[in-house]
């Protein structure tokens, strides 16, 4: 079984507003360290982007004290570059202490505080702990709707990574009806045309589309694409995204054709408005990746796969969930060719990685491990077979 990213559309607050008024607060030198920060991380140079970061959290520091909200911001920046790296240990501390600050300099109910909670709730999405981000994103969205009003976009965003939320869990019932709301709230307030109203259409595309609601979900990403195109230039990531989920789409139907060259397009922009070592081009040449191994063209496969983990191994950590699959997707390749002895090693580091970023229980763990069942017994190792398949399912009885 195949690991691949699907690239949800969501507008997920990360980075908090840095102060544009040089003579209060942290100082010049440290707005334009968070500009710096901005710049590194768009263009995924993560590693460079931490260490500006840390040198922005030591000017705030000195310049304003610990407690200051300069301070909160220069914490939640450096977490989200922990994040995305997948150091989620890392992160966390420092979300906590960016929210503490947070609170107690704006009160409990400042929509600073609801940023706040939305991106310690996020860490905790990324990791699969649901429990604990399912409150965070409740308050975030309370404090939004009290503060703000039912109606505005910022609520749209809180109700959106709820949804979110309850999508990874395949709790479609509940995710619906915010995905909805959200979609209403940002054309009455946005218009019809603009590109956060694709945004939700797309998520909203994507839940029918998990449900095998193939005819309703269509229309969706299609209108949002069109969106896209029109409101975005021709580079824009929100684009790529669109493409990514209209190919993806047409791959879950079979429709092969169809999807190459909407992948293709996507990994063109994300290269040319990234860079060609960011994470996120990475995710679209797994993805194109995967389609060609589909179709059994492995020679230009593999050669995707290969860079695709070459980038994820430099730019994020190395148990980061998304090298595993990089791994995990490159051993499937290899199984298929028949070259099981170079399959195995890269299933069993996937698996340890697993194992590791997230719990030994988790989903991801057990498709892992019926790839490694599939290689033993391909290799007349039915012993081995047969204890991982007993694991295996008895992670399956609990999921």
């Amino acid at each position: 079984m195949t690991l691949v990213k699907f690239l949800s559309a969501a507008l997920i607050l990360l980075f908090l507003n840095t102060t544009a008024v040089f003579a209060q607060g942290a100082g010049y030198e440290w707005d334009i360290l968070n500009k710096e920060v901005m710049k590194l991380y768009r263009m995924g140079n993560l590693d460079r982007a931490v260490k500006v970061a840390k040198k922005a959290l030591e000017v705030a520091r000195e310049n304003v004290g610990p407690d200051h909200t300069d301070v909160a911001t220069s914490l939640n920046n450096l977490a989200e570059l922990y994040r995305t790296q997948g150091q989620y240990a890392h992160a966390e501390p420092l979300l906590k202490r960016s929210l503490a600050i947070m609170e107690e300099a704006r009160g409990p109910d400042h929509t600073d505080v609801a940023t706040s909670l939305n991106n310690l709730a996020l860490l905790y999405y990324a990791q699969d702990q649901y429990t604990e981000a399912e409150p965070l994103y409740k308050r975030s969205l309370t404090i939004m709707e009290k503060a703000l009003g039912p109606d505005h976009t910022d609520v749209a965003t809180s109700l959106n990574n709820l949804a979110l939320l309850y999508y990874a869990q395949g709790q479609f019932n509940q995710a619906e009806p915010l995905y909805r709301r959200a979609l209403e709230i940002r054309e009455k307030a946005l218009g019809s045309n603009h590109s956060a109203v694709a945004v939700s259409m797309n998520n909203l595309a994507g839940l029918y589309h998990a449900q095998g609601q193939y005819a309703q979900a269509e229309p969706l990403y299609k209108r949002a694409l069109e969106i896209m195109e029109e409101a975005r230039d021709p580079d824009s990531i929100e684009l790529a995204t669109s493409l990514s989920n209209l190919a993806f789409f047409y791959v879950a139907q079979g429709q092969y054709k169809q999807a190459e060259p909407f992948y293709k397009r996507e990994l063109e922009i994300r290269e040319k408005a990234l860079g060609p070592n960011h994470p996120d081009v990475a995710t679209s040449l797994n993805n194109l990746a995967e389609l060609y191994r589909t179709q059994g063209r492995y020679t230009q496969a593999e050669f995707l796969f290969k860079r695709s983990l070459a980038i994820r191994e430099k730019a994020l950590a190395p148990n980061h969930t998304a090298v595993a699959t990089s791994l995990n997707n490159l051993a499937l390749l290899y199984y298929a060719r028949g070259q099981y002895a170079q399959a195995e090693p890269l299933y069993k580091r996937a698996l340890e990685i697993m194992e590791k970023a997230l719990t030994p229980d988790h989903p991801s763990v057990a498709t892992i491990i019926e790839n490694l069942v599939k290689l033993y017994r391909a290799t007349s190792r039915f012993k081995e077979a047969g204890r991982l398949e007993q694991r295996a399912a008895a992670i399956r009885s609990v999921i």
